[in-house]
């Protein structure tokens, strides 16, 4: 930043500010590279027939008519459409501007909807059902990614999210089987949650010890214990320890038959029903309630928080463990939704995943849940695609969430800075 002075009027010196322009290029050579993809992937090389997308179900209040499109045509059209608006993306970074959130979403919703013309040709693609299974596939890790956005904004950074999932679905599974009743198993699911969480923050607040260094050790020693007692315990005694009753989907009247949205959203488990109420009262709770604002203090400045007679350490403990106990409820979706039973390490890295989730949603509550939703969709894609025959490689499904998770967190993300404590312990002065 320079100034310059330009003249004098009356002893008043005029001073023009200049500012140097910076343009931030990132957003137009993804969008070109993906445009130029596009071309070659379904214009040059595309292929010929017809794809088929079943829009309803027979239960839906009405039928929405299958909708059969040219995959030739559409892979000719909108690869053009991707590149004008790289163009277009270009053309704002050239004026020192951003380039504006909705386009991206624009060409990423294009460009995936021409992405599965090309690889549905010959095939019908049933569009609820691959909806409702990525809602499904994303319950644990928003569970994951509201304990983790809640850890974080109080100052705590939660590597945990996996050794809280893996808890929760090992104790939800062995007390809704000993005592015939999943909400119990729900509960005692949270109370893993919340066990978990009082390690992490004993040693991380209390102790000072290095925050991710005991996220990992937890993880590890969750992981070997809960692999342990299954061998032990639950295995020899599978009918009586590890076969739990699941919950039933509890469909709204009438919501639940609208086609597309019904299924996905208004014919569900508890589970997923607690999910839609734990979202916003996070996210109202966080930046609406005095809770919040106490609890993001902590996080972005605990001195200043403790000046003003906010007990620092104390409200860090007890905001992990209710982030432990959020995140106990997605990891009893596991046992009590999704598979009725606990296997080993059945997690599968959800709680890595949740965790990126948390750093692309930028500590947001809501744009945590929509990150997540956008890594179970990738999951959910996989499984859809695999069961038509589709041309892609299995093992590139196979890797597409951890694909997106990639280029989601470095990609879309870059730099960015979470709260300003996070991860640095308290003492007071």
């Amino acid at each position: 930043m320079t100034a310059v002075v330009e003249g004098q009027d009356r002893g008043v010196s005029r001073i023009t500010v200049a500012t140097a322009a910076v343009r931030n290029w990132k957003a137009p050579i993804a969008l070109g590279i993906f445009a130029v993809v596009s071309i070659l992937l379904f214009g040059v090389f595309g292929r010929t027939g017809t794809s088929s997308f079943r829009l309803s179900t027979d239960s839906d209040l009405f039928q929405l008519p299958a909708a059969h499109l040219p995959s030739r045509a559409i892979g000719i059209l909108i690869p053009i459409v991707l590149a004008l608006i790289a163009l277009y993306a270009t053309w704002i970074v050239s004026r020192a501007r951003r380039v504006p959130i909705w386009i991206v979403i624009v060409f990423a919703v294009l460009d995936l909807f021409t992405f599965l013309v090309w690889a549905s040709v010959g095939h019908t693609l049933a569009i609820p059902g691959m909806l409702v299974s990525a809602v499904s596939l994303s319950v644990p890790l928003i569970f994951g990614s509201l304990g983790g956005v809640i850890s974080e904004r109080v100052g705590v950074v939660n590597i945990a999210i996996e050794g809280q999932l893996l808890a929760g679905a090992f104790v939800a599974a062995l007390v809704a089987s000993a005592t015939h009743v999943p909400l119990l198993g729900l509960v005692a699911a949270m109370v893993a949650g919340m066990l978990v969480s009082f390690l992490l923050a004993a040693f991380s607040i209390k102790y000072i010890v290095d925050q991710v260094i005991v996220g990992v050790v937890i993880n590890v020693l969750v992981t070997g214990l809960t692999s342990f007692l299954y061998t032990q315990v639950l295995s020899p005694n599978q009918t009586v320890l590890n076969s739990p009753q699941s919950f039933p989907r509890i469909e709204i009247p009438l919501l639940g038959e609208i086609p597309v949205i019904g299924p996905v959203l208004f014919d569900q488990t508890i589970i997923i029903y607690l999910m839609y109420v734990a979202v916003f009262m996070v996210w109202f709770g966080l930046f609406h309630t005095r809770w919040g604002l106490r609890l993001r203090a902590r996080g972005e400045h605990p001195q200043a928080a403790d000046t003003v007679g906010i007990n620092v350490n104390r409200g860090r403990f007890w905001n992990v463990a209710l982030a432990g106990a959020i995140v106990g409820l997605g990891g009893a979706y596991f046992t009590l939704s999704s598979v009725p039973g606990f296997t080993k390490e059945m997690t599968g890295g959800a709680g890595y995943i949740a965790l990126a989730a948390v750093i692309f949603g930028r500590w947001d509550p809501i744009r945590a849940t929509l990150a997540a939703l956008l890594f179970g969709f990738s999951q959910s894609l996989q499984f859809a695609l695999s069961s038509i025959g589709s041309p892609v490689p299995s093992e590139f499904m196979l890797m597409l969430p951890y694909v997106v998770t990639i280029f989601a967190v470095a990609g879309l993300v870059g730099r960015v800075r979470g709260p300003a404590a996070s991860g640095k312990a308290y003492v007071k002065s």
